[in-house]
């Protein structure tokens, strides 16, 4: 089932990689992004930035990582 899972966030991941001139078409532009990661296209680059950390986590769970990085990032207040 995991597996199965990570699949799935990697092909979701892969769209907001690929498609996200049609997201900035359709949604309309992010004024944080288009302010802070750049004067134009800022949108479409927190729509790819956004893509490939769900492909990164989708990975990271379809092999078994993510409890490990989740724990090793945020552990410690946990304890």
């Amino acid at each position: 089932m995991r597996f199965f899972i990570g699949l799935i966030g990697i092909g979701l991941g892969f769209l907001l990689v690929w498609k996200a001139d049609w997201i900035v078409n359709n949604f309309g532009r992010n004024n944080w992004a288009e302010r802070h990661l750049g004067t134009e296209g800022g949108s479409r680059l927190l729509y790819k930035l956004i893509g490939i950390l769900v492909i990164f986590l989708a990975m990271l769970h379809m092999f078994g990582f993510f409890e490990t990085f989740v724990l090793g990032i945020f552990g410690f207040l946990f304890k």
